[in-house]
């Protein structure tokens, strides 16, 4: 099976919760866009809404390169949240697995963070991520991403 996130251009909603320690779950929406340049690189944007007012909006803007053939690959991320982030990710059979660590935290909080898309079919995937300070996890975030047009 072949992956048609992230390894395709295109545009996807997505609908789920955020969860943070000790707190109920928060209902999400989103959108993502895929963009593909000659030379291998990709740019990945997300934006992510809660509609009761619960947070505010998350934006993802995720700059990687994938040769093509190849399962691994290395980016950079700027999100709202985390700031700097840099990572790596790795293109398996069934899911696209990434971890990032922040690169402007001092040695008091070492954020990192991990996210898993599971493929479903061709137009769905379910995305499973969470955020980490030191050792201790601080939130998650669950969503089914569905492939617009």
């Amino acid at each position: 099976m072949a992956h048609t996130f992230l390894l395709e251009e295109g545009r996807w909603t997505l609908q789920g919760n955020w969860l943070e320690r000790d707190s109920l779950p928060i209902p999400l929406k989103g959108k993502t866009i895929i963009a593909w340049s000659q030379e291998n690189w990709f740019t990945w944007v997300t934006k992510l809404i809660f509609p009761g007012g619960e947070r505010e909006e998350i934006a993802f803007q995720y700059r990687g390169r994938l040769e093509a053939g190849e399962r691994q690959y290395n980016f950079v991320l700027q999100q709202s949240l985390l700031g700097r982030v840099e990572g790596e990710g790795w293109v398996a059979p069934e899911s696209i697995v990434q971890r990032y660590i922040v690169l402007s935290d001092d040695d008091r909080q070492r954020r990192s963070g991990f996210e898993t898309l599971y493929r479903l079919d061709d137009n769905t995937y379910f995305l499973s991520s969470g955020i980490m300070t030191g050792y201790s996890l601080t939130s998650t975030m669950e969503a089914i991403l569905q492939r617009q047009g």
